[in-house]
């Protein structure tokens, strides 16, 4: 399994979210090779700070498969994740984190700070960065250039 068929799931979500007017960033849960979660950024739309779509599809997720535990699991995400959402990682025991573009603002994976990776709590997820990171850079990059340029 490719993880840039999986990516590219992740960013046909992204796409969905762009069209709700919200910052393209999207996200799926794999489960035996299958996509069994899909989320999308909704945090405008449904007017709540915590609609991430990493937590979107962690949480469809673990409706699909009948508990919190998401042993077995990759998460496909098109941006590193934030510190709330590295956090629902932990804490839902997710496998595999997977994710394009780094975050140099709010980045919990690498950029700012790396809770994933730490020895300091009793989960560890593998994580891969910088699959198709030109992608999932360039639909944020297009989305807050057009932002910018709708303000002037």
């Amino acid at each position: 399994m490719s993880h840039e068929r999986f990516m590219r799931e992740a960013l046909y979500e992204a796409e969905k979210a762009l069209q709700w007017g919200e910052v393209p960033i999207g996200a799926v849960v794999v489960f035996d090779g299958k996509v069994i979660a899909r989320g999308h950024n909704l945090r405008e739309t449904w007017k709540d700070p915590t609609a991430h779509a990493e937590l979107i599809a962690l949480r469809e997720a673990s409706r699909v498969l009948g508990g919190w535990r998401l042993n077995g699991c990759k998460l496909y995400v098109t941006l590193e994740p934030c510190p709330m959402c590295a956090g629902a990682i932990l804490l839902s025991r997710v496998d595999e984190v997977i994710f394009g573009a780094k975050e140099p603002k709010f980045g919990a994976a690498g950029s700012i700070v790396n809770l994933l990776e730490t020895d300091r709590f009793n989960h560890r997820p593998q994580l891969t960065s910088g699959i198709l990171e030109e992608e999932c850079g360039i639909i944020l990059k297009e989305f807050f250039r057009e932002r910018r340029r709708n303000k002037e």
